[in-house]
């Protein structure tokens, strides 16, 4: 509630050492509903309010949501003071009860997933987007993933009169920069951070803080007050990316950087960590192939092949290329098309939109345009829309696009196939005839080649086609067979991948342990030392 005013707003200070702070200003959010009905008032409130936030009459209009105090350097520095000063005690609480915040966390999600599925969808999720993203958390969280990363953090054996121990400590204090496409998601792995021992600062983007504030403030910091944690374990500022990843790297007291975001942007963080000290712990670019054999179930390869035009392609590890082979690929392709034209905009809440209005389209452009210039053909989609699914020159929204590449050889030539593109815009590539076996040897390379490494699926009846892609597929962190591709499921790495996806440390990971760093202890009873020498 902001003060004097009737309507409820949320309304978030930076969060530091257990206390609201106030900040350098605000930054307001107007629902996306608005900007789809009338871009002009949505703009000119936000904008008045951000020039003078005392306007209380442009506070009280419908479409404002809510509101974020905005950091400068003395509150990102004081954030991470406060980390460095509670992180030691934090360490010190055993493991089961930091885990069991990632139980009640489980919990206080589903209490109040649809007040902040409210939040997504007024910041431009699609509610069907929305719910998949929740759903994606509550496999993170769930009871089976637990355990799992219990018995990673802690393990203990019996050895020739010793007590040996493998454990997992903590890395200090870990920053994230969550990315703007799913920043409250991407928030919400802090508490695997937390269930590590860590203390954390995460910053809110300034273009979409609130979802993220809420996370942090309404979810998370409870649950450290229930268990005890020492004021200071989690900080909160919402503020610019290159200015806090700069006082980052400059702080001796940060020891994690955890980073989602672009390849680029990415990489170049890396190199600058590696030489302060600090773990780059990166999530980045995906480019997410589908490989369709001829036996497999077309229907159920499209729908999985048709997460592609989730949040109009917003999100890094939906579908980025598919690959089937050329007894199926008519099929395939003409049930794709269908799926795909029945994936239309509107406005988020509508439980059947998918698509989310896109910026800068020139790429998107620029894309096909060289795709069909090198031959590809197009099979449905291409064009700008408008709300209701109407072509325009003007729509901020782009049709789903399927592009039919032919041939295998030359396929990365196309930069649809080769990089993520971020847009609503599909390859299928057809490749050239060959056995079977020389087929199947080519899918594999192709797939293994690419300089991604984020997920990778697979659909076939065919246990040995099955098997070949089980053993000798290396890249990429994940692997789905006859499956959603963007599904989370337990126990399976939530994150990280190899290539471009998680930089020259990349692997499949799971954040409470990447967080975290291996300790072996020996406990020793009545043991020689002298004996010990020579492994006795």
């Amino acid at each position: 509630m902001v003060d004097g005013q009737d309507k409820p707003l949320y309304s978030y200070k930076l969060y530091i050492a257990g206390k609201d702070v106030d900040g350098e200003g605000w930054v307001y959010t107007v629902s996306s509903r608005s900007l789809l009905e009338d871009v002009f008032t949505s703009v000119s409130l936000k904008r008045a309010l951000e020039q003078n936030d005392h306007d209380e009459e442009a506070a009280a209009h419908p479409y404002v949501v809510g509101r974020c105090a905005v950091a400068g350097d003395s509150g990102i520095d004081l954030a991470t003071e406060s980390a460095a000063a509670a992180a030691a005690a934090w360490a010190a609480v055993p493991l089961e009860r930091r885990m069991r915040v990632g139980s009640r966390f489980r919990e206080e999600l589903a209490r109040r997933e649809e007040e902040l599925i409210g939040l997504l969808v007024a910041e431009g999720h699609p509610v069907k987007l929305a719910r998949w993203e929740l759903s994606c958390l509550t496999q993170v969280y769930s009871e089976e993933s637990l355990d799992w990363y219990r018995q990673r953090m802690h393990t203990e054996f019996r050895h020739g009169g010793r007590r040996l121990i493998v454990r997992r400590q903590p890395d200090g204090v870990v920053a994230f920069n969550p990315p703007q496409n799913a920043p409250a998601p991407s928030a919400a792995l802090s508490v695997l951070a937390l269930m590590a021992g860590n203390a954390v600062v995460v910053r809110a983007p300034r273009s979409i803080a609130l979802s993220t504030m809420f996370v942090v403030r309404e979810l998370i910091a409870p649950l450290l007050v229930e268990a005890g944690a020492p004021p200071g374990v989690l900080n909160a500022v919402c503020s610019n990316p290159g200015q806090t990843v700069n006082r980052w790297l400059e702080s001796p007291l940060i020891h994690d950087i955890f980073y989602i975001g672009g390849s680029q942007e990415g990489l170049r963080l890396q190199e600058k960590c590696v030489a302060r000290g600090k773990k780059p712990i990166l999530e980045l670019a995906g480019n997410d192939g589908i490989i369709v054999w001829k036996d497999a179930d077309v229907v159920k390869a499209a729908e999985a092949i048709c997460e592609s035009f989730y949040g109009s392609g917003q999100i890094c590890m939906v579908p980025n290329y598919v690959v089937v082979h050329p007894e199926a690929a008519e099929a395939l392709i003409a049930e794709v098309a269908a799926q795909a034209a029945a994936v239309r905009p509107g406005y988020p809440e509508d439980e059947e939109v998918l698509l989310s209005p896109v910026r800068r389209s020139e790429r998107f452009f620029a894309l096909l345009r060289q795709a069909l210039d090198l031959g590809g053909e197009l099979v449905t989609g291409g064009r700008r829309i408008e709300l209701d699914g109407t072509p325009s020159d003007t729509g901020v929204f782009l049709e789903p696009t399927v592009v039919r590449v032919n041939g295998l050889t030359g396929a990365r030539q196309y930069d649809i196939v080769r990089e993520e593109t971020f847009f609503p815009l599909l390859p299928i590539v057809v490749p050239e005839p060959e056995t079977d076996d020389e087929l199947l040897d080519s899918l594999i390379d192709f797939v293994n080649a690419n300089q991604y490494g984020l997920r990778n699926s697979l659909w076939s009846r065919s246990s040995s086609v099955v098997d070949a892609f089980v053993q000798r597929v290396v890249n990429g962190g994940l692997l789905k067979v006859n499956d959603s591709h963007i599904g989370f499921l337990p126990y399976l790495p939530s994150h990280g991948g190899t290539g471009l996806t998680g930089g020259v440390f990349g692997e499949a990971n799971y954040p409470m342990l990447k967080t975290s760093h291996i300790q072996g202890v020996s406990i020793a009873h009545d043991v020689s030392p002298r004996d010990a020498v020579f492994g006795s």
